[in-house]
């Protein structure tokens, strides 16, 4: 296949192959069998979405490089389709593709919102900040016919329970309103990550999400709206983007962000090999230095999952952005840790109707 086949066939979409998920006995792969012809493209790949009802939506955690212990995810799969995606892997456990299956063949749980409900009101239940856009985007394209992250986000503020959103996408614009009534009492915050100011780099990074100009409008308006808002430098990819740190961070110091942060590029499991391809196709002169900056991050290797140094790897250079990071923190005059969220607020929904039925 040609460059030219190639781009339009996937026009549009961050991975360049699909191979079979580590857990699937078959392999697959494709082979011209001389019907076509040169001059007959394939198809251009379309989205797919699937339902799937869930028995439970609240995933917890014990890792200490997170700062939450709980999350909820109301899609599967991200049609953002971002190359350097460390969600992608989990697609392997479905049977699909961390390739193009993560970003093609996406999965809504329409139900999320009501086993959300009952797990809050279940006696055992305690209140702590619940993540959201943590594994994949609550706000990818698809929300805008589902709607599951806005019907989850009413559960949470009928709850008066904490939530903390991670999202590139602008739908979240359409969800100010309950938003920003959490943040009025201190039950919301959100993290809007920016990779690049670069554009064309960002579309070939992530190219069904929005332009970073766009993301620093969403930056300003939810700062206007009384949300507090971080700035997530991240992934950094060394030699790529990681020049640009300095620039993120004033960009979203100017558009009202409060708080910053920031993280290493992270390469686990099928992840490695599609960055790999994506750096050799668009960025061959560059390919080998990237590599070598992550690996001598990483112990030699490409990645190395250990706790306390996933997500910013270890050694020099690693260090010397941190270095930077703290230095254009402190310049920028950005908070040093995010808003705390309060959790007395909590009640558990559905109690009280509950309740009233005996009467």
């Amino acid at each position: 296949m040609d460059r030219e086949d190639r781009s339009f066939i996937l026009r549009g979409r961050g991975a360049a192959s699909n191979h079979a998920g580590r857990f699937e006995r078959h392999l697959r792969e494709a082979t011209d069998d001389g019907w076509g012809g040169d001059e007959d493209p394939l198809p251009v790949l379309r989205t797919t979405t699937r339902i799937e009802r869930p028995r439970s939506i609240i995933s917890y955690n014990r890792s200490p490089d997170l700062p939450f212990d709980r999350s909820i995810n109301p899609y599967r799969g991200c049609e953002h389709g971002c190359i350097y995606c460390f969600a992608r892997p989990s697609h392997a456990y479905l049977g699909l593709s961390p390739g193009l299956d993560f970003e093609t063949q996406l999965i809504a749980r329409p139900e999320a919102p009501d086993v959300l409900r009952r797990e809050l009101a279940a006696k055992a239940y305690r209140p702590a900040t619940l993540a959201i856009g943590t594994n994949t985007d609550p706000y990818q394209p698809i929300e805008k016919e589902h709607g599951i992250m806005r019907a989850c986000l009413e559960v949470l503020r009928e709850a008066r329970h904490p939530v903390a959103v991670v999202t590139k996408g602008s739908l979240i614009e359409r969800d100010i309103d309950i938003l920003s009534d959490m943040a009025a009492d201190g039950l919301a915050r959100v993290g809007i990550s920016i990779t690049t100011l670069d554009a064309r780099l960002s579309r070939l990074m992530e190219p069904r999400a929005p332009a970073p100009a766009r993301r620093l409008r969403i930056v300003s308006r939810l700062a206007q709206a009384g949300i507090p808002v971080r700035i997530m430098a991240s992934p950094l990819i060394p030699v790529l983007t990681d020049p640009e740190l300095e620039a993120i961070l004033q960009a979203g110091h100017d558009a009202g962000a409060d708080h910053a942060s920031w993280v290493m590029l992270r390469l686990p499991r099928e992840v490695s090999p599609l960055v790999r391809d994506w750096l050799t196709q668009h960025y061959p002169g560059r390919a080998a230095r990237i590599m070598g900056r992550l690996r001598e991050m990483h112990g030699g290797r490409d990645y190395d999952p250990a706790w306390g140094k996933r997500m910013r790897g270890e050694g020099p250079y690693a260090q010397m952005v941190a270095a930077r990071f703290d230095l254009a923190l402190k310049r920028l005059g950005f908070a040093k840790a995010a808003t705390v969220l309060r959790t007395d607020l909590f009640r558990a929904p559905g109690r009280n109707a509950a309740q009233m039925q005996l009467f």
